[in-house]
């Protein structure tokens, strides 16, 4: 692709910005980074409410499986960085487990801990090419899967796990064998090592959304805020925005939600709007509420499989980093930082959800019914997480070639609908191989594409 080619983003969180960075750093700067948001960031983007407290848009760590993006966040952030180790515990009735629940059998009660560990023990092993409930019991057995993987795996994605997939798992679920598990309860330790998030970093101030304010401001000014693309017509090349603009493009990088995006595109053959239909994501309500309240809990992040407590996840988020909280005044303030998930399946109602979530803080024990709160927020995530369903795979597989004859790379989260790959590593590394093989034609690694696209004749 020449100088000339015009080149059109849609959606500037980690995966537009890191598309649009690149293609400057490859000396192609005939693009435009079109948000329908008036802000940066999409999924990764953050808020400070009136109390001066900020909030996430759900609970987001830093770390990377990839060079490009610990270079970029050493480029855009330097030291302003905190790093921390994960301190992070499931709660199982009244107890605090240590994460991964797993591997860490020995603080439950002793019917419970029999219950988990002989289950292991007979465990056959999962076949991924099954559904995730079945998968989830042939790998860890009933009593894993009872206490903890069924009910939470339920909550967070609002979506029985006999409808998902279980491909999708990758370094997601801890997978730990009966002669570890047991290992760790004879010898009364803690295995908490597990996973590529064990250590973190996270920005000293303006929450995660500070790394991508940062990383978009040298591109501002071919960075189009509140520009809802609303048509796509790829014979024409050229797509519609909300305000009655329309833009020509010779590519075009979309990392919309895949449903969305098929919906808004003209003339899209009714099998793929049929497969694109039946895409299944859920919607996150995060609720912070901030304490006028010491600092006083050294946790990371927390889980909640009880069906009976109103949200899946707790985060600390005052421990992440004391700007989070009015005046950086942790001797003052704390906050928690909840996650709600709901679906059209399962339903959540909005309607009361401060007052449950102020509740279930209470009744976990990280507030006392007389615990001052200085601000409760909600934000709505109508995107949240793409469901792998088990129908997932072959949607994909009839909707991406498609877009791709039409000039169209659909990446990121929910461009591509592929949860494991769907971290801000991720994301930014999607972003930087579209731009290298729209400019170079160098091949993705992160998504396998096809051929180069096709050129407008």
């Amino acid at each position: 692709m020449d100088e000339t080619q015009r080149l059109l983003i849609v959606g500037a969180g980690p995966c537009g910005l890191a598309c649009a960075r690149e293609l400057d750093r490859l000396g192609h700067r005939n693009w435009r980074l079109l948000e329908a948001a008036g802000e940066v960031g999409g999924l990764a983007r953050s808020i400070r409410d009136p109390a001066g407290f900020t909030w996430d848009l759900g609970g987001h760590v830093v770390f990377s499986h990839y060079r490009a993006f610990d270079a970029l966040l050493e480029e855009v952030m330097g030291e302003d960085v905190l790093r921390h180790e994960r301190s992070s515990y499931v709660r199982s009735g009244d107890v605090w487990v240590p994460y991964p629940f797993q591997n860490n059998l020995r603080h439950l009660p002793e019917p419970v801990l029999r219950e988990c560990l002989d289950g292991l023990a007979n465990a056959p092993g999962g076949d991924l090419d099954g559904d995730f409930a079945s998968w989830l019991t042939a790998t860890f057995g009933p009593g894993i899967t009872r206490h903890f993987q069924a009910p939470y795996n339920t909550k967070v994605w609002a979506t029985e796990p006999a409808r998902m997939q279980s491909r999708w798992i990758g370094e997601r679920v801890a997978v730990i064998d009966y002669a570890r598990a047991a290992a760790a309860v004879r010898a009364g330790e803690d295995d908490l090592g597990w996973g590529p998030n064990h250590t973190f970093t996270f920005p000293r101030q303006g929450g995660t959304g500070e790394i991508y304010r940062r990383m978009a401001a040298p591109l501002a000014d071919r960075i189009l805020l509140n520009a809802e693309v609303v048509g796509i017509d790829p014979s024409a090349r050229a797509l519609g925005l909300g305000d009655g603009a329309r833009l020509s493009y010779d590519a075009l990088v979309s990392t919309a939600p895949l449903n969305r995006l098929v919906a808004s595109i003209a003339g899209v053959p009714p099998e793929i709007a049929d497969a694109a239909a039946g895409l299944v994501h859920n919607t996150v309500y995060m609720v912070g509420v901030g304490y006028r309240r010491p600092l006083w809990d050294d946790r990371s992040w927390l889980y909640f499989p009880d069906p009976d407590v109103p949200f899946y996840r707790v985060t600390n988020f005052a421990k992440y980093a004391a700007a989070n909280v009015p005046g950086g005044a942790t001797d003052r303030y704390s906050s928690y930082m909840t996650e709600t998930a709901s679906s059209t399946a399962r339903p959540v109602s909005r309607r009361g959800l401060e007052e449950r979530v102020l509740a279930g803080l209470v009744r976990v024990g990280l507030a006392e019914p007389d615990t001052a709160v200085a601000s409760v927020h909600v934000e709505e995530i109508p995107y949240a997480y793409p469901v792998p369903t088990l129908g997932r795979d072959a949607a994909l597989n009839r909707i991406q070639p498609w877009l791709e004859a039409q000039g169209i790379l659909s990446r990121g989260r929910f461009g591509t609908w592929r949860y494991e790959i769907g971290n801000m590593d991720h994301a930014v590394q999607m972003g930087i191989e579209a731009a290298r093989r729209l400019i170079r034609g160098e091949p993705e690694t992160v998504l396998s594409g096809p051929a180069p696209l096709p050129q407008p004749g």
